[in-house]
């Protein structure tokens, strides 16, 4: 257990993940592109088991225990401290949209809106939310949130949630991501419109990977993102909306010229197909390009710049496999389909992105910024003429990264999740 040739098993700093799901996945099925192969057929699911109680045992502290954060980071250009928020006081945070540089609303899975005000967690939570469909091992609920270009003037906001017309938390319920915006008063929500709400014949049951992802472009489009929902198939059939990529105005309504308008049976505000699970969206400070994050199965996660009609493939070709270890398929490229700008396999479970301006970071201008699930992990990459040239891990091991977003006030937040709380990253003065 102490490591001889390879790693020591008695440790924080797991590098392909720490919870007991991923380390007995690993052992299973072994981790691609490494010297890690699969056990199961030696060991037997039964022998992995065993194995894995001996390791988490062995652990000075569980894998998933909550730990301090750090004060502060080394980078490559900067030291930068870490101001620590609503630790305790948020349950899985998801979405976080700036107003101005002293006030910020945060989406928590399970249904709730907060204030952050002068960086602190307002206690007091918004009513008047509609009911999220959620429930264990889903990656539903509450998720994203964007604010109208024209806030000031309208007060919209926009919200991505799961929903369900059948019985709220159970599985077997028809469901499917909807799309609504309204306006905050006195902490109440009002005023709602519902801009996407999937048709019931093409709903689907026992569903995970939600997408929930929302974007503002430069032109005014409101792009939002919808998983497979555990559908593959479904995602290159334009008449469902799974795996897809949406293009709207800001009222719902459909752009005349999104490249599927003319299809007949085709929903017509897609945008792009192919995608197993866009859980980030980010727009390119300078050339405008909506990149999205495409979180694969084992092997595969996806870095992709979004085109007008473009096909990203899934899940005719990935470069992941199944999380039983069997081939989703054996094509990583054809003729007609998207290839990534970036493929990570293993699997880091990409989830959020986001650019930074420069604003207080001038030598990291224009770098993306992505957040991990499994490995916990805040990366920086370097992005030259569309090409990732380089990338450094910033964070690592202190909880899943579910959102990022430069604020107002320049500094990069990071909503994490398990241990849930905000953090504050700015460079030491």
């Amino acid at each position: 257990m102490e490591g001889g040739i390879a790693t020591a098993l008695v440790k924080d700093d797991w590098q392909y993940g720490k919870s007991r799901g991923l380390i007995t996945r690993n052992i299973r099925f072994g981790i691609p592109g490494t010297e890690m192969i699969g056990w199961k057929e030696a060991l037997g699911n039964a022998g992995v088991r065993s194995i894995v109680d001996y390791i988490m045992r062995a652990q000075k502290s569980s894998p998933t225990a909550n730990r301090n954060f750090p004060k502060s980071l080394q980078t490559e250009d900067y030291e930068l401290s870490v101001e620590v928020i609503g630790r305790g006081k948020i349950e899985t945070p998801w979405g976080i949209e700036f107003i101005n540089k002293e006030l910020a609303l945060i989406s928590e899975q399970k249904g709730q809106l907060r204030w952050l005000k002068n960086g602190k967690l307002d206690p007091t939570p918004i009513t008047g939310l509609p009911e999220v469909h959620i429930f264990t091992g889903t990656l539903g609920g509450l998720m994203d949130i964007a604010l109208d270009p024209n806030y000031a003037e309208n007060g919209w906001v926009y919200l991505a949630f799961s929903q369900t017309d059948g019985k709220v938390g159970d599985r077997t319920s028809a469901a499917m991501t909807k799309i609504i915006r309204g306006k905050i008063k006195d902490y109440q929500w009002t005023e709602t419109q519902e801009l996407f709400s999937a048709p019931k014949s093409i709903r689907v049951r026992m569903a995970t990977r939600w997408g929930g992802r929302m974007l503002f472009d430069k032109e005014g489009y409101l792009f939002f993102s919808i998983g497979d929902l555990d559908f593959g198939e479904d995602c290159q059939d334009l008449s469902r909306a799974n795996g897809k990529i949406f293009r709207i105005h800001s009222d719902g309504s459909i752009p005349k010229d999104n490249p599927f308008v003319d299809v007949e049976g085709a929903l017509p505000g897609i945008f792009a197909l192919g995608s197993r699970n866009a859980q980030g969206l980010a727009l390119h400070p300078e050339t405008g390009e909506i990149w999205a994050s495409e979180h694969g199965p084992m092997g595969g996660d996806e870095l992709n710049i979004i085109r007008k009609g473009a096909n990203y493939g899934w899940p005719i070709v990935t470069y992941g496999k199944n999380y039983d270890g069997n081939m989703v398929s054996n094509l990583t490229e054809q003729e007609g389909m998207e290839q990534p700008v970036l493929h990570w396999t293993p699997s880091i479970a990409v989830c959020p992105i986001d650019f930074s301006s420069g604003e207080s970071f001038p030598k990291w201008k224009n770098d993306l910024f992505v957040g991990a699930l499994a490995f916990e992990e805040i990366r920086r990459l370097k992005i030259v003429e569309g090409k990732v040239i380089s990338q450094e891990v910033i964070l690592k091991n202190y909880g899943r990264i579910r959102g990022l977003k430069f604020g107002a006030d320049g500094a990069l937040y990071a909503l994490v999740n398990k241990p849930d709380a905000i953090l504050r990253i700015t460079p030491w003065e």
